[in-house]
């Protein structure tokens, strides 16, 4: 099984492909990773050094890969952080030119684009792109609340009105859309959800809420890579729910733990494949 994942990567901590990489590869999933950043450290701390790749390196490197004759081969593309539509092109056309090679081939989109309590942190132009031309390409969608919202346009915050939000995304292109690291006005207060939804069904998933100084980043981005080889292993969406669910509050669990800011990745490898907690998913009725 073959993923090629285009997303920022950082020598210090876990984002983007530092967050997604090992996990899929732990999980017996084969990563051609393309990197869009090359920076010191993620740009939660107050200083950080290094490029931002240009749009041009990032699709020479896609095409001396194309070149081998390898996208027929490719079973998933996963996408995060895109820095300017100028690169969302690149991303655009490498997922048509591997589907042009591999009609299969499954492409989970993570639209960051922002969050509750800050806002947009990209351009109109990257929030048009993943409006008008990753949406549509997308199998999977894994927004949080923040971009489930931005995206739909749809304000609702109750369970039922997310779940219509969602379907809004379903009808223009995913048939899965699976929303991130969940907090709802008629939800839980003790615990942190993830919402899945298809044009006719729907999930839902908790696990208690954990407790840091600083919440630790790019949870959101190791959440898209296992929902992804879960999808790509078992193409059962309540069960590839389950298996992230738990696997993601695993690694969380074991930061809290050893009190670390970096997701204790490394150290939760095998809690990775084989979560100690498992976490029941519950089909939501419409």
């Amino acid at each position: 099984m073959n993923v090629i994942s285009i997303q920022s990567h950082v020598s210090f901590g876990h984002v983007g492909n530092s967050a997604a990489v090992f996990p899929l590869q732990r999980l017996g999933v084969t990563v051609w990773p393309v990197h869009t950043v090359l920076f010191s450290n993620h740009t939660g701390y107050d200083g950080w050094r290094g490029p931002a790749l240009s749009p041009e390196t990032v699709r020479d490197v896609l095409q001396g890969m194309e070149d081998r004759g390898i996208f027929a081969g490719c079973d998933g593309i996963l996408t995060g952080y895109i820095g300017n539509p100028d690169l969302g092109s690149v991303v655009a056309n490498l997922v048509d030119r591997v589907r042009g090679a591999n009609p299969k081939a499954v492409y989970c989109c993570d639209p960051v684009m922002g969050d509750e309590g800050r806002g947009f942190y990209v351009s109109d132009g990257v929030a048009g792109f993943m409006q008008e031309t990753a949406l549509p390409r997308a199998d999977i969608l894994t927004p949080n609340k923040f971009e489930l919202q931005a995206m739909s346009p749809f304000t609702g915050d109750s369970l039922p009105e997310l779940i219509t939000a969602a379907r809004r995304l379903c009808a223009k292109g995913p048939r899965l859309v699976l929303v991130t690291s969940l907090e709802r006005q008629d939800g839980p207060t003790d615990a942190v959800e993830m919402l899945l939804v298809s044009q006719d069904r729907a999930w839902l998933a908790e696990t208690p809420r954990l407790s840091f100084p600083i919440n630790p980043n790019g949870a959101g981005d190791m959440t898209a890579a296992l929902f992804l080889a879960a999808i790509l292993k078992k193409d059962d969406p309540g069960a590839a729910l389950s298996d992230t669910i738990s696997a993601v509050y695993a690694v969380l669990d074991k930061t809290r733990e050893l009190g670390r800011r970096e997701m204790a990745l490394v150290e939760a490898q095998d809690e990775i494949v084989a979560p100690p907690r498992r976490f029941d998913v519950r089909q939501i009725a419409d």
